[in-house]
């Protein structure tokens, strides 16, 4: 889940965590809702990774544990990583990281989960563990957004606006998400009027930035 401050434009990216029988035909559900969820949070710079060590996780349980083993995943926040993990309830199969050569069958999901994470582990409960991973993300804060100049002159624009819809409606349901939405859209409006009353075509402004916007989303794909 994602909730959008509307004074500071912080954002809470809230753990959450989805149950799932261990079976090879879950792992691609699972992925595109990571993929998803990510999009969400203004993560989707490290999607592929995430998808990778979902797979991973699943695997190593179906492989180690069995095929239609109860399990979640659960996806949250540490600090300005992107926690992966996959809880299953047998707390004696622990993974271990082996040398493996290019000839040998298994022990490779933990060999990739350790070559794209920062740090991997197992957390051990009462009846159930827990296998995490930890992927580097841009942000530059827990509940910032990604370090792009881009998003930042947005931020800086959009503070003035927020801060005017939210005295004006104090009593509005989810109001960091609305307050950021209507402000980005007043901004928008107001810029258009400026073109027009500086003599430009604003609806070939709108053309120009849309075109602008599509290739710099398709670079970053």
């Amino acid at each position: 889940m994602l909730v959008v401050n509307g004074n500071d434009g912080c954002m809470t990216r809230k753990p959450w965590e989805l149950p799932f029988l261990a079976e090879p035909e879950e792992v691609a559900g699972l992925r595109r809702t990571m993929r998803s969820h990510l999009r969400l949070w203004g993560l989707s710079d490290v999607a592929d990774a995430a998808e990778i060590c979902v797979s991973e996780l699943v695997a190593n349980v179906i492989r180690h544990v069995g095929t239609g083993t109860s399990s979640a995943l659960v996806v949250e926040m540490n600090g300005t990583h992107l926690r992966v993990a996959l809880r299953d309830p047998d707390t004696r199969a622990l993974p271990t990281l082996l040398s493996v050569g290019p000839d040998d069958e298994s022990g490779r999901g933990l060999a990739m989960l350790d070559a794209l994470s920062e740090r991997w582990g197992v957390t051990l409960g009462a009846d159930s563990k827990l296998v995490w991973c930890d992927l580097a993300t841009p942000l530059v804060s827990s509940g910032g957004h990604i370090d792009d100049p881009r998003v930042a002159r947005s931020d800086a624009c959009l503070s003035f606006y927020a801060v005017g819809a939210a005295t004006e409606n104090p009593e509005a349901g989810r109001a960091g998400f609305v307050f950021q939405e209507e402000a980005a859209i007043d901004l928008i409006a107001d810029l258009l009027h400026w073109l027009r009353a500086h003599g430009h075509d604003p609806d070939e402004a709108l053309d120009r930035a849309q075109l602008h916007f599509e290739a710099e989303v398709a670079d970053l794909a």
